[in-house]
């Protein structure tokens, strides 16, 4: 069925390994694919997913981004002495050749066309192939990095010639550039290249100039390629989450790809020799989560770095536990980008646990809402609904539908140690008075699905990351003027918190939104959102002027996070 993820692994990949002394290369051993797949049978997840065969690339899909030199090159590898591979191997930088590897690179590249092949036709619905050699800083005309060639980039160009995809999304979460896919689409517009990568002021390698955030793409393709270099390590969850948030996903919305490829190298969490940065392999789960609800979920990961053991094989196993759609763990203590104080940390770890979402046009709470209520809330609501919000909250948790979650009823009155309320409508509330009440306004609505996804990924999400809800809670008032599409990717998007308790209240003369709701409760990916229209300037200027003024009290809003990360702190 098309809820499947495939995976593809063959042990093949693991037969080359570097056979003379080289410290730039010891660390790229085949163990590392042995171990990230053991980790998946070990889990049970390998069980749950479909095994999808790997296959050789043909010469013409090598030659979708090689040279026909280099190819014939490479051919020759396989029967050359030691000392012939040794000095072919010279022409190029920290990457080293083996008798199989000719081999092996064509059942890398070949695994990841499997991978598209097996997305784009809606036989699984997402999938990752584990790879060796990684692809990524190949170049047309040479081996680079440990890559022989450039998996991801042949990918893109089979995808779009194949099976006629427009627009190709990459995503490189490898800790190092990849400037092999950056050259191969510098031109192109109709693939969006995003990386970030350990850059120190182009002292880490590849210590290329055109690494740094102001190549953007050149020609028609300019503005179609985004870097986002770090210029120093120890970077952590909050800064990747925040890159997502700020950068990359509302130019991936609004780019609206048919497919995403993402060269997932894992050497960019916590205890890698490369990348020597912090953030945890349960990070690799959200990453992956918020790239599922584009292009209608057609989602392929292939394994590029990743050199320590341990953190890699955890990394690949929070990566297909979500593609397999399984519930989110919490990321708790998410730091300022970028800036870590103890004392932060531990009034995070003290606040309670409920977010509720409210796009509408209502106000629910306001008068209630204070820094210092501990112990009780009292609902009011105004509309001209049949049955109140409050009533239908109060009926949806008497029956139990919070599943256990601790949320104690007296009545009317709910005891909530605290909450986060974020309103979004088309009204201007009364200022914000509190921390905690967070009133949106779109001046067209909620029907202006740019700036309502520009909130939702700008403001909503950093804030859900840093108050990290037990419980999330969405309304959605008749006459809102939220899109069915709108709805369902935030709802999607939502699902990454509380381990995925969510609840959606809905009124009974809105049943034609129950399907759709369903449909994404249930799992399956949210409809794409068409191309978006330009926003409207007034609403980006106010949702802006809204994030910079909520910055003080929500670290996760600051979106120099990364300029502090360029420019070294």
């Amino acid at each position: 069925s098309t809820m499947g993820t495939a995976l593809i692994y063959d042990e093949e990949m693991t037969k080359y390994k570097l056979l003379w002394v080289d410290p730039a290369c010891k660390i790229e051993v085949p163990e590392r694919l042995s171990v990230s797949y053991q980790a998946l049978v070990r889990t049970g997840l390998s069980d749950r997913c479909v095994a999808v065969p790997p296959r050789e690339a043909s010469d013409a899909e090598i030659l979708l981004v090689h040279s026909e030199e280099y190819l014939e090159g490479v051919k020759k590898t396989p029967h050359m002495t030691l000392e012939d591979l040794k000095e072919f191997t010279l022409q190029y930088g920290d990457v080293y050749f083996h008798p199989n590897i000719y081999h092996c690179a064509k059942l890398a590249a070949g695994s990841a066309l499997q991978l598209v092949d097996s997305v784009m036709t809606g036989t699984v619905r997402n999938g990752m192939a584990l790879v060796r050699p990684p692809g990524h800083h190949s170049m047309r005309s040479a081996a680079s990095g440990f890559c022989v060639f450039n998996n991801v980039a042949i990918a893109a160009r089979y995808a779009k010639q194949k099976h006629g995809a427009k627009r190709v999304l990459i995503v490189d979460w490898d800790i190092h550039h990849g400037q092999g896919v950056q050259y191969c689409f510098e031109d192109d517009p109709s693939v969006l290249y995003f990386s970030w990568h350990r850059y120190e002021h182009q002292k880490f390698w590849p210590n290329l100039r055109e690494s740094d955030y102001d190549s953007v793409g050149k020609g028609s393709g300019a503005g179609f390629n985004i870097n986002v270099p770090w210029n120093k390590v120890g970077m952590e969850n909050s800064d990747y989450l925040s890159a997502f948030c700020h950068v990359l996903l509302p130019v991936a919305y609004e780019f609206c790809p048919d497919l995403v490829l993402v060269c997932a190298g894992f050497d960019s969490a916590v205890g890698d020799p490369e990348g020597e940065m912090c953030a945890t392999p349960d990070i690799f789960a959200h990453l992956t989560h918020l790239l599922m609800n584009l292009a209608g979920g057609k989602l392929c990961a292939v394994l590029e770095g990743g050199y320590n053991l341990t953190s890699l094989a955890q990394s690949v196993c929070q990566t297909v536990q979500t593609l397999l759609g399984d519930p989110l763990p919490r990321l708790a203590n998410l730091g300022s980008p970028c800036e870590r104080s103890g004392q932060t940390q531990t009034e995070r770890c003290r606040k309670s646990r409920n977010v509720f979402l409210l796009p509408g046009n209502y106000a629910l709470l306001r008068p209630y809402l204070s820094h210092e209520m501990k112990t009780s809330v009292e609902f009011a609501a105004t509309g001209n609904s049949d049955l109140s919000p409050t009533a239908l909250f109060t009926k949806a948790l008497q029956k139990r539908l919070s599943a256990g979650i601790p949320i104690l009823l007296r009545k009317k009155i709910s005891v909530l140690r605290k909450m986060l309320v974020v309103q979004i409508s088309g009204e201007d509330k009364e200022e914000q008075k509190c921390k905690y009440y967070i009133p949106m306004c779109l001046k067209k609505g909620c029907g202006d699905t740019v700036g309502f996804i520009q909130a939702v990924l700008g403001l909503l999400l950093p804030l859900g990351y840093e108050y990290d809800p037990g419980l999330v809670l969405l309304s959605r008032m008749p006459g809102s003027g939220v899109g069915d599409c709108t709805w369902q990717q935030l709802i999607g998007l939502l699902k990454g918190f509380a381990k995925g308790h969510t609840l959606v209240l809905m009124q009974t003369n809105d049943g034609a939104c129950m399907g759709p709701t369903a449909s994404v409760l249930l799992g399956h990916p949210a409809p794409p959102l068409q191309e978006l229209l330009t926003r409207l300037p007034d609403d980006g200027d106010a949702l802006e002027r809204m994030r910079e003024r909520l910055q003080a009290d929500w670290k996760m809003l600051e979106t120099l996070f990364f300029l502090h990360g360029m420019l070294g702190g």
